[in-house]
């Protein structure tokens, strides 16, 4: 009889201090935010269901069984979430790509395929041909969407510009830093001078023609001496196409990427799935 009683004592004890351990790890509090984390799942809530399952680790690191279950439901959210996005990217960029197909028949495009990766679309209004003998800017646009503008001299003296300054009838003005890129060449007795800068490099020219396109604005080359002229409202117009068309191609080349990294991401989850890597260590 006193041994039995000894058992059943034991037993008692054996007992409490399993359920004393259960509380100190929180697995009640754990099982509690799991089930609303698989709430959330169930209503398509994904992004919320992962913020209750991180919430799961970092409050009660020590709930070994809820936190074994939550991350096989984390990787199903994850998955589900990222499956959603392609899904919503899919849908921006085929409309972008509509409007894309729409409005590009309005620019030419120019690529040799020789010795380019990449061609470039153009106001027709800039063709070379139609812009001998003047001095003026003129803008260009890759299938990537990076905006250039090219400052062109012509004129009898070289006068070996770097840059240049856009001026509004206001008085202000926006030009640019010193070119990295110039040409110089000189054909029947006319000096040809051409300085390139990219969208972000160009002081912030390009910007500023396209908020004041509509204005008289005057051009001034920046050299060993200055050479001023007007801007063309063809020119300016040529500005505010390119730079609209390239900030749609430059839109649809983020969103492209952005669709590559969600399938990264979900390749990467199923072959975790597929592991069956689902226990998280002892701290």
């Amino acid at each position: 009889m006193y041994r039995i009683h000894l058992l059943t004592r034991g037993c008692l004890i054996s007992l409490a201090t399993l359920l004393l351990s259960a509380c100190n790890s929180g697995e009640k509090e754990a099982r509690a935010l799991l089930k609303r984390a698989e709430t959330a799942y169930e209503q398509g809530n994904y992004q919320q269901s992962i913020a209750i399952i991180d919430s799961i680790k970092s409050r009660y690191p020590k709930a070994f069984d809820s936190r074994r279950e939550s991350q096989l439901l984390m990787r199903k959210a994850s998955l589900q979430e990222q499956e959603q996005n392609v899904a919503f990217l899919d849908s921006v960029i085929r409309e972008k790509q509509i409007l894309l197909s729409e409005v590009s028949g309005h620019y030419l495009f120019e690529k040799d395929t020789a010795y380019q990766q990449l061609g470039n679309y153009i106001h027709p209004s800039q063709l070379l041909e139609k812009n001998l003998h003047r001095a003026h800017l003129s803008f260009r646009t890759n299938e990537r969407g990076e905006l250039t503008m090219t400052s062109i001299y012509c004129g009898k003296q070289a006068i070996h510009h770097s840059g240049v300054k856009v001026i509004a009838p206001d008085g202000t003005y926006m030009e640019t830093p010193t070119a990295h890129e110039t040409y110089e060449s000189s054909v029947l007795g006319e000096q040809i001078e051409k300085s390139d800068f990219r969208l972000g490099e160009d002081g912030g020219v390009m910007e500023f023609i396209y908020r004041h396109a509509k204005e008289k604005l005057k051009l001034e080359f920046k050299g060993d001496r200055s050479f001023t002229t007007q801007m063309t409202p063809a020119d300016c117009e040529a500005l505010v196409a390119v730079y609209d068309l390239a900030h749609l191609l430059d839109f649809i080349c983020e969103m492209q990427s952005e669709r590559e990294a969600c399938l990264v991401k979900i390749r990467f989850i199923k072959k975790q799935m597929e592991e069956g890597n689902e226990h998280p260590k002892k701290d």
